[in-house]
C-alpha cells in the first residue's frame, strides 16, 4: 500500500483483502496472518487499522452484499418500465459464473451465519432488503397495469430471493446444465406465470 494514502484508503484495501483471505481460507479459517498476507502487511500494520479482526470480517462481508442490494438499485433506478425492471433485478441477483467471488463470499457468509449471529443478522438483512426491492418492482407494475399478479407481492417477492440463492448455489457448485444464463430463464418462468407478464430476457 502507498505511504500516501488515506486512513479511510487504507481501510478499503484492507478490507478487500480480508474477502480475498475469506475467500481462501473460509469464514470460519480465516486469520489475522492471512489478511496481512493478502494486503503485504505485518500484522501488526493491520491491527493499527482494525484492533478487532472480527470488525473487519464483519465489513468485508458487508461490503461484498452491497452488490446484490445498492447496487442493482441503482442500476434499475433509471429505468421506468416495471418489466424491465424485473428482469434486469433477476439477472443481477445471478453469479455471472461458477467463480464469481462476490457470490462464493455469501455463500461463505450463509455458512457461518448458524454460529455466528452478526453474520445471521447480516443474511437477515440482506434477505428483507432484496424481497422489498423486488415487492417495490411488484406494486409498481401492479399499479401501472403492467403487471397481474396471481399472488401477494410479498409471497412472489420471497420465491424469487429464494430462486435466485437456489440456483445461485448451483451454479457456484458448477452444475453441469445451470449456468448463468439457464438460472435466469427459470426465475423468469415463474415470474412469467405470477406477474401474468412475457418479461422477454434481457442480456446479463
Amino acid at each position: 500500500m502507498s505511504a500516501r494514502k488515506s486512513r479511510a484508503d487504507r481501510r478499503v484495501d484492507l478490507i478487500e483483502a480480508a474477502r480475498r483471505a475469506i475467500l481462501r481460507h473460509g469464514t470460519q479459517g480465516v486469520h489475522l496472518n492471512h489478511v496481512a498476507e493478502e494486503a503485504g502487511l505485518t500484522s501488526g500494520a493491520v491491527l493499527y487499522h482494525y484492533p478487532d479482526l472480527s470488525e473487519l470480517l464483519v465489513e468485508a462481508h458487508h461490503a461484498g452484499m452491497e452488490r446484490f442490494y445498492e447496487q442493482r438499485l441503482k442500476r434499475v433506478a433509471r429505468l421506468s418500465d416495471p418489466a424491465e425492471k424485473l428482469v434486469v433485478t433477476i439477472r443481477s441477483g445471478l453469479p455471472v459464473g461458477p467463480d464469481d467471488p462476490g457470490v462464493r463470499l455469501l455463500n461463505e457468509l450463509g455458512g457461518a451465519a448458524a454460529r455466528n449471529r452478526v453474520y445471521a443478522v447480516l443474511l437477515t438483512t440482506l434477505y428483507d432488503r432484496q424481497v422489498a426491492m423486488y415487492q417495490s418492482i411488484l406494486d409498481m407494475g401492479a399499479a401501472l397495469g403492467v403487471f397481474a399478479l396471481t399472488e401477494d407481492p410479498v409471497v412472489i417477492s420471497r420465491n424469487l430471493v429464494a430462486l435466485e440463492d437456489a440456483y445461485g448455489y448451483r451454479i457456484t457448485a458448477r452444475h453441469p446444465v445451470i449456468g448463468p444464463d439457464e438460472a435466469a430463464e427459470l426465475i423468469l418462468s415463474y415470474a412469467r406465470t405470477v406477474t401474468g407478464h412475457a418479461l422477454a430476457a434481457v442480456a446479463h
